[in-house]
């Protein structure tokens, strides 16, 4: 009973392993139109959960870091 413990350890893979596996079989079994629809629904339950408040703060804090960036550029 050991042994099968120590054999199916061996055989588990990575969470990182496991999610690149089944990114890679979902983008074979889908299309383009598939990946929009998933992407509107998760930025339609966004904006349902968190209202036009989080929007503006995340956009004025990604506007901050981008005008940071391009003033170290100069």
């Amino acid at each position: 009973m050991a042994e099968n413990n120590n054999n199916n350890r061996e055989n588990k893979m990575s969470l990182e392993e496991a999610g690149r596996k089944g990114g890679e079989t979902t983008a074979r079994n889908h299309d383009k139109e598939f990946y929009q629809e998933i992407g509107k629904k998760g930025g339609e339950a966004t904006a349902e959960k968190h209202g036009k408040d989080f929007y503006q703060e995340i956009g004025e804090k990604g506007g901050n870091a981008r005008a940071e960036q391009r003033e170290s550029n100069k």
